[in-house]
């Protein structure tokens, strides 16, 4: 997951429930028919994936397209195709069914995802089942969101474009991302209208039908506990078993664009200027390079945080050389403090620009507002646009990003202005389906949730909200740090995972597992 780039990392509920599904016995037709490569239907006239080895990886990978309806209730009407892919388990013979994988986002690949973590994630079955991703619909190879005709194109629209954090830079951004908006609905067209998470659910539904399983297994990672509860909710009675890390309050998300931009951004201050500031004063000099000064290790990042707004820090030694101002000061802070094992080395970066380079946090700032980094967040917002329309337009800007950067003035301007401004910017998506709830259905085997005591992008509110609306959910805390406790590890945890997704039991509610090391060790 450290090599893939992290952008934000999300209608009657009667109605919705009410859809008719698309059953085994008529897939292979909803799909557009066994011709459509990588749909196969047996002699037994049940559909399934026609899987082919995945180029230049091992034997156990194995990869696959699978056409699905562009609307799920137009099934004759316009296909898209999923990209898919499978890991094999090391014990068919006790193979229990498949474990779908969604590593979040939205937008983040699951194909890549699996290619890098499918031996790691095989052992949480202990081999007992193929772990299975996809690229969600409207991402990477699933017929990908696009907003501009050619990558020569993109990069003049996004040369020199950075978030703002002053009035002057706010205004000059509203038109580029009124601009933004236009040029994805010129480019991508109705595609932009059948990307929601409902729209998703449905093709995990679907994905779990043509594999040949009677209920669903399902590890959510992020955004992917988003999926996974409003499958959940959509499907319950098919629901065999489902881990969910890093919780998104889907009720949050939802609600509207404000909303969910307030949740996304509203734990990092608490992590960053409360834990990680914390840690680093407890380790001491020779564990964390910020403590040991005749300041504070607050003292010397507020100063630094001081300095930015003042004036940019020179960084000489960045790739390429340059200044940091206090806008690329912020996004620095984006991925490090997701991940503790990052923390000493980010310390060290920080430290350095206390004492005047700031090279290391530049270069760390660069590929969030590179072209790549925006469209990533362009894509999370065609998608969560679907499933929490902005309230007020973009021209409402000062009161909103106001807010948002009360609630987090370390991610709020970030997430205002990559994933609330374009859904306020006349965003040319109209979500065909939308799942707004209700959220409380129960099944027949609990949830189970994980989530660290100190996450900055799905802080553990989340989770303790999530236990008590769900109808049948366990909360295993970790007390640890960081995004997903995949990202801290702990032994307790991962038993827990294993017990649970191989023989369904769950920790007593209540159970508290430690961090296998602390952030600055």
């Amino acid at each position: 997951m450290r090599k893939v780039p992290l952008t934000l990392i999300a209608v009657c509920a009667a109605a919705a429930a009410s859809l008719p599904l698309v059953s085994p016995a008529n897939a292979t037709t909803a799909a557009g028919g066994s011709h459509i490569r990588g749909v196969t239907t047996s002699s037994a006239g049940q559909p399934g994936i026609a899987w082919e080895h995945c180029q230049g990886m091992g034997s156990r990978f194995q990869c696959a397209r699978v056409a699905v309806p562009l609307n799920w209730h137009r099934p004759d009407g316009p296909h898209i195709k999923l990209a898919v892919i499978r890991f094999l388990g090391s014990d068919q013979r006790h193979r229990i069914g498949s474990m779908f994988v969604d590593p979040g986002g939205p937008g983040l690949s699951g194909v890549d995802f699996l290619k890098q973590a499918g031996p790691l994630l095989s052992t949480w079955g202990r081999g007992r089942f193929n772990v299975v991703s996809w690229d969600p619909r409207g991402t990477n190879a699933s017929d990908p969101v696009r907003c501009f005709t050619s990558t020569a194109s993109e990069d003049r629209f996004w040369r020199g474009v950075q978030i703002p954090v002053t009035p002057a830079q706010s205004r000059a951004y509203v038109p580029k991302v009124t601009a933004l908006a236009r040029r994805c609905g010129q480019v991508s067209g109705q595609l932009l209208d059948n990307i929601s998470t409902e729209d998703t659910a449905r093709d995990l539904n679907y994905l779990r039908q043509l594999v040949g399983d009677r209920k669903l297994t399902y590890v959510g990672l992020s955004y992917g506990t988003m999926i996974g509860q409003t499958y959940e909710n959509m499907f319950p009675g098919r629901v065999r078993a489902m881990l969910l890390d890093g919780i998104v309050d889907p009720v949050e998300f939802t609600a509207s664009a404000e909303r969910r931009a307030a949740n996304q951004a509203g734990f990092a201050d608490e992590v960053f200027f409360g834990q990680f500031v914390r840690q680093c004063q407890k380790a001491g000099p020779s564990g964390c390079a910020l403590a040991g000064h005749s300041e504070s290790v607050a003292q010397r990042v507020a100063g630094l945080f001081a300095r930015a707004r003042r004036a940019p820090i020179p960084a000489p030694h960045a790739k390429p050389p340059g200044v940091l101002d206090y806008s690329d000061l912020l996004l620095s802070t984006f991925n490090p403090l997701r991940i503790p094992s990052d923390w000493p080395q980010f310390a060290k970066d920080l430290n350095a620009a206390a004492s005047g380079d700031a090279s290391a946090l530049l270069d760390l700032a660069r590929p969030v507002r590179s072209p790549a980094g925006f469209a990533g967040a362009t894509v999370s917002a065609a998608i969560s646009c679907l499933d929490g329309p902005a309230s007020q337009p973009v021209s409402a800007w000062p009161r909103v990003m106001g807010h948002l950067t009360h609630v987090s003035r370390l991610w709020g301007p970030f997430v205002g202005w990559t994933l609330w401004a374009p859904c306020a910017a006349n965003w040319p998506g109209h979500a065909t389906e939308r799942y707004a709830g209700p959220w409380n259905a129960k099944t027949k085997t609990p949830i189970l949730l994980l989530s660290n005591r100190f996450d900055p992008a799905t802080g553990y509110r989340n989770a303790q909200v999530a236990q008590r609306r769900l109808g049948n959910a366990v909360l295993l805390t970790e007390n640890g740090f960081g995004h997903l406790t995949l990202n801290d590890p702990s032994i307790c945890v991962l038993k827990w995972r294993i017990r649970y997704l191989v023989d369904l039991i769950t920790p007593p509610r209540g159970t508290v597992c430690a961090a296998d090391q602390p952030p600055f060790p």
